[in-house]
């Protein structure tokens, strides 16, 4: 689980420089790539890291997934070697009285 959480972890970083990198509205670093020399243009490199964004996102999910239906699996068995005591059972006898009590009607002075 701790390996799965690791992986998270990097898909997370690679997502945020990815996102770093595209191209928005205004430009970004992905407009560096423009020159017309290049064999990737601009609109496949755009396209790589939009499908990589994807990618790893769908892969944060996965992994998000498994991770949790792995710590749900491991929440059932027992966390250390002590036994789990039970409480006792029942037992009225030993159970204190807390019967309401009414008070009783005084009689009036008058």
């Amino acid at each position: 689980m701790i390996a799965i959480t690791i992986f998270i972890v990097l898909a997370a970083i690679l997502m945020i420089l990815t996102v770093l990198v595209q191209k928005s509205k205004g430009g970004g670093l992905a407009s560096g790539f423009s020159s017309s020399n290049q064999i990737m243009g601009v609109r496949k490199t755009t396209d790589f890291l939009e499908k990589l964004t994807w990618g790893l996102a769908g892969t944060i999910i996965v992994l998000s997934i498994l991770t949790a239906k792995f710590a749900a699996s491991d929440s059932n068995a027992p966390r250390s070697q002590v036994e789990v005591q039970q409480p006792a059972p029942f037992n009225p006898a030993a159970a204190p009285d807390v019967t309401p009590v009414m008070p009783l009607p005084t009689p009036d002075a008058e």
